[in-house]
C-alpha cells in the first residue's frame, strides 16, 4: 500500500523544477521484469495499458512491485477516459500519461478525471490507493500535492494547439510520441523526415518558452540517443522498453557469436 508523503514526491519536484528524470516502459506484466528493471537505477517505470496486453488487475500488482522496488509507478492509460484513469489511480499509481491529447479540451478533461471535486470530477472509490478505505483523507491531500499528469503529444493537431494544452493547470509536462506523430502526418514510424523534425522542433520551442518539462520516449536501447535528448533540453525521458533491452542485447550477442563460428 502507498505510504503517504504529503509533501511533493521526488518526481513531482523534478517536474516542477524541470530537473532531469529518467524512467522506462513496461509492456511485459511480470514481477521479475519489474525487479530486473529496478536494478537499473530508473526513477520511475510506466506501465503501458494502451498497446500492451496488460489488464487493470495486472497493472495493480505491477504498481505495487514498482513502488516496492523504490521507483514511482506511472501508467499510460488506454485513452483519455474517466473510468480507466480513476481505476489505475485507485490502484495506487503515482501518475498517468494520457495518450492523444490534441486540444485544450482534452487536457482539461484529463485533469478533471484525476482530481476530486471541486477541482475535478473524479468519483470517490476506496481501494489500494486509499489503504482500502482507512485513509481517504490523506490520500486526497496526497493527490492534490503529488499526482503526476503527463500529456502525450503524438498528433500534428496537438502541435498546432500546444500552447493552449500546456496552459492547462494540472498538466505537469509532456512526452512526445514520435511514432504516432509521424503517423498523423502520413508517415508512420518515419520520424526522421524533415517535416516531422520540424514539428518536433516546434514542440521543443513552445515547451521551453513556457518552461514546461519536455519529455520524449527514446525507443532504442541506446544511451547515446538519450544523451542527445538531454543536450537538447529534454528532462522527462523514457529510456526504451523492457523487450528492447532484452531483445537488442540477445540479438547483438548472438550475431557476434555466429560471426565467430563462421
Amino acid at each position: 500500500m502507498k505510504n503517504f508523503n504529503l509533501k511533493s514526491s521526488s518526481l513531482k519536484k523534478k517536474l516542477r523544477s524541470n530537473i532531469l528524470s529518467i524512467g522506462s516502459w513496461i509492456t511485459i506484466p511480470s514481477q521479475q521484469i519489474i525487479e530486473i528493471m529496478g536494478t537499473g537505477d530508473f526513477e520511475w517505470l510506466c506501465i503501458d495499458l494502451e498497446h500492451a496486453p496488460i489488464s487493470v488487475e495486472s497493472a495493480c500488482n505491477l504498481i505495487g512491485h514498482i513502488q516496492g522496488n523504490g521507483m514511482q509507478a506511472l501508467v499510460r492509460v488506454s485513452k483519455n477516459e474517466e473510468v480507466i484513469i480513476k481505476r489505475v489511480l485507485d490502484a495506487g499509481a503515482d501518475g498517468i500519461i494520457v495518450p492523444m491529447i490534441k486540444s485544450k479540451k482534452d487536457a482539461l478533461e484529463a485533469v478533471s478525471y484525476v482530481k476530486y471535486p471541486p477541482i475535478g470530477k473524479r468519483g470517490v472509490g476506496l481501494n489500494r490507493a486509499q489503504k482500502y478505505g482507512t485513509d481517504f483523507k490523506n490520500y486526497k491531500i496526497w493527490t492534490e500535492n503529488n499526482v503526476v499528469i503527463i500529456s502525450q503529444i503524438e498528433h500534428i493537431e496537438a502541435v498546432h494547439n500546444l500552447e493552449e494544452i500546456l496552459s492547462v493547470e494540472g498538466i505537469d509536462g509532456l512526452i512526445v510520441g514520435p511514432y504516432d506523430l509521424s503517423a498523423s502526418m502520413g508517415y508512420p514510424g518515419d520520424y526522421n523526415r524533415d517535416d516531422v523534425k520540424k514539428a518536433l522542433q516546434e514542440i521543443d520551442f513552445i515547451a521551453k518558452k513556457m518552461n514546461i518539462p519536455l519529455g520524449f520516449h527514446v525507443i532504442e536501447s541506446n544511451h547515446k540517443i538519450v544523451l542527445e535528448k538531454i543536450v537538447k533540453g529534454y528532462s522527462f525521458i523514457a529510456f526504451s522498453i523492457d523487450f528492447f533491452f532484452l531483445g537488442d542485447l540477445l540479438r547483438s550477442e548472438m550475431s557476434k557469436l555466429k560471426s565467430k563460428l563462421q
